[in-house]
């Protein structure tokens, strides 16, 4: 394997690391163990220095080229990895997983209109105009310009919605 392999399988590891120990983090001061979360949380930071310093040296595109790489894994989660997924779920009747993987396909489709809306501004020498950015923390549903009342993709309320600084 080269090393450039080895850079990328260490990034996936590393950014897998840091989203399974921040949900560690919640679980333990969900339990009682704020120290424990405490060390949870830092342990995802490192991971996170891991990980960016493994993408710098694997080198990052200029805008254009992040956006389109980042629309073209959108859409290929899209089209083809969660469809076969929420298949393999519904098989096995594991309705949980269905729900998460329909809310994921879903919340995909959205993020590639949105990287297009971004690669359209950025070619023609332009940035997005200012609005509020907002993510649902029930499914991700991610919207510009105002929460709306009602998830429209899980149907969590307005509130559920957090505003990315």
């Amino acid at each position: 394997m080269a090393t450039s392999d080895n850079l990328r399988e260490a990034f996936a590891g590393e950014s897998q690391a840091n989203q399974t120990y921040m949900s560690d983090a919640k679980k333990a001061k969900a339990d009682g163990y704020p120290q424990v979360a405490k060390l949870f949380r830092a342990a995802a930071a490192a991971e996170t220095v891991h990980a960016q310093a493994h993408l710098r040296v694997l080198g990052t595109k200029d805008t254009v080229g992040n956006l389109q790489a980042a629309r073209s894994g959108e859409e290929s989660e899209f089209t083809s990895m969660y469809p076969g997924f929420v298949a393999q779920a519904e098989q096995e009747g594991n309705q949980q997983a269905v729900m998460s993987f329909r809310n994921a396909l879903a919340v995909e489709r959205i993020h590639y209109g949105l990287y297009g809306e971004a690669l359209n501004a950025v070619r023609s020498g332009k940035d997005l105009p200012a609005a509020a950015i907002f993510v649902c923390g029930v499914c991700g549903n991610t919207v510009i310009g105002a929460a709306p009342e009602v998830c429209p993709v899980c149907g969590a309320p307005k509130k559920r919605f957090s505003e990315i600084a």
